[in-house]
């Protein structure tokens, strides 16, 4: 069977389902969960207005509680995904 291509972003998969995204790869350390909390209407098309932003620790031994290592809620999609990948870079070099 072959592999399922994703898109990406500068580089990283970038998954959604619904109103929530994944940014990063499962098999990293470290993932990053945006979830969409508001949208608007700009020109007729529904855009996301308030996102918010997680990163994750993705070691499955861990409590979802203790994932968790950073959260915060932006304003729009393309901020939200300029700050996940600066957490991700940060993350993932430690």
């Amino acid at each position: 069977m072959a592999e399922k291509e994703f898109s990406t972003y500068k580089g990283k998969p970038l998954v959604r389902c619904g109103d929530e995204l994944y940014y990063g790869s499962m098999e990293e350390r470290f993932v990053i969960r945006m979830q969409i909390k508001t949208k608007k209407e700009v020109n007729g098309l529904q855009v996301a207005d308030k996102v918010a932003i997680q990163l994750l620790c993705t070691d499955p031994d861990l409590s979802p509680r203790k994932q968790l290592v950073k959260a915060s809620e932006k304003n729009g999609l393309y901020l939200a995904l300029d700050i996940a990948d600066v957490w991700l870079e940060r993350a993932l070099k430690m």
